[in-house]
């Protein structure tokens, strides 16, 4: 992949490990873990911050080096502006309250999205904190607000052509992937969904290609540490073929579950 360490999962086999190099959620289930508790929704949001916290530390003590949480995404403005509203001002009060403990623990941030319809005082946090912790390397925290998909496919595509408004030749692979959003990261390896939803919402559209999908009926608010693990058991028993078959992965010593 040009201008990464990190190569593509349909051009080369990547290595597999016991342990996700990069776990991405969707978390799914605030608004109904409130209702459950005749709350309202705001009440499961904030909730939901706190289940954010004990995960970071859950994926840093069993050696995660990538984390990524769909925390907004392009569609989420069609929600009630009520609800927008409380969970941009939401953002911020975490940003002001967590920034420092994640430096502190050697965690790097970053956001990916289109940050242009948010407020300059979020935009600046969010760039602030950024800045702050780009030398941190022991997890790699990546939030993705006003995010899709399909916005970053396209953004990658218009990105290259004013680069070379010349080219006539096909761009590569490389080439496209190395304008996305999510260039700086390994292809997720594990794909979790809270909630009980089982589609990816226009999340990491190029990056899902090959990562192991793992659907939970757990609200978010209540994904803990035990929650994690039986995700990544899940996965630990996939075989991941990317693309050969069973034999081979028996030859070449990883079969089973499909972990060298």
């Amino acid at each position: 992949m040009a201008g990464s360490s990190f190569t593509s999962s349909t051009r080369v086999i990547p290595e597999v490990s016991a342990v996700p190099r990069h776990i991405a959620i969707i978390m799914d289930g605030n608004g109904r873990w409130a209702r459950k508790r005749l709350m309202p929704r705001v009440a499961g949001h904030t909730r939901g911050v706190e289940a954010v916290r004990g995960l970071i530390r859950a994926c840093v003590q069993r050696g995660v080096g990538h984390l990524t949480l769909f925390a907004f995404s392009s569609e989420n403005w069609r929600r009630p502006a009520d609800e927008v509203s409380f969970l941009m001002q939401l953002f911020m009060r975490s940003l002001q309250k967590e920034v420092k403990r994640l430096h502190e623990n050697g965690i790097r941030f970053r956001v990916i999205g289109d940050l242009s319809r948010f407020e300059p005082g979020l935009v600046e946090l969010v760039r602030n904190a950024e800045a702050l912790t780009a030398g941190n390397d022991r997890l790699t925290l990546t939030v993705a607000a006003n995010y899709g998909g399909r916005w970053d496919i396209l953004q990658a595509v218009n990105r290259l052509v004013r680069k070379h408004p010349q080219r006539q030749d096909e761009f590569t692979e490389e080439e496209l992937a190395a304008e996305l959003s999510m260039n700086f990261a390994p292809e997720p390896d594990l794909f979790i969904r809270t909630g009980g939803e089982q589609r990816v919402s226009n999340f990491l559209l190029w990056q899902l290609a090959y990562a192991e999908l793992y659907f939970t009926d757990t609200l978010w608010p209540d994904f803990d540490d035990a929650a994690l693990d039986a995700a990544i058991a899940s996965y630990r028993a996939r075989e991941r073929r990317f693309g050969r078959t069973s034999e081979q992965l028996r030859e070449s010593g990883q079969g089973g579950d499909g972990h060298a």
